[in-house]
C-alpha cells in the first residue's frame, strides 16, 4: 500500500488469544489517482506489523458487502 492509512477501529478476533481485526481507510492504495478503500485486516498474533489477511473494499461496494455480511450472520 502506498497511500495514507487512517485507523478507524480495532477489535479482538473471537476464538483467539491475541488476534485482532483492524478497520482502516487507505487513500490511493495502488498509487496516484487510485480510488480510496476500506481495509479490513486480520492478525492472528498481537504485535504483528502486517495482518495475516487483508481485504480492500472500494467505497462503492461497502453497502452491498454490509448487506451480504448481515445475511451471512443470519445463517450462522
Amino acid at each position: 500500500m502506498s497511500g495514507k492509512v487512517t485507523k478507524i477501529d480495532e477489535m479482538t478476533l473471537s476464538g483467539t488469544k491475541e488476534g485482532k481485526i483492524s478497520i482502516s481507510t487507505v487513500e490511493q492504495p495502488y498509487g496516484p489517482k487510485s480510488e480510496s478503500v476500506v481495509s479490513i485486516g486480520i492478525s492472528l498474533q498481537a504485535g504483528a506489523e502486517e495482518p495475516d489477511w487483508k481485504v480492500h473494499i472500494p467505497k462503492a461496494n461497502i453497502d452491498a458487502v454490509i448487506e451480504a455480511l448481515q445475511e451471512a450472520k443470519k445463517s450462522l
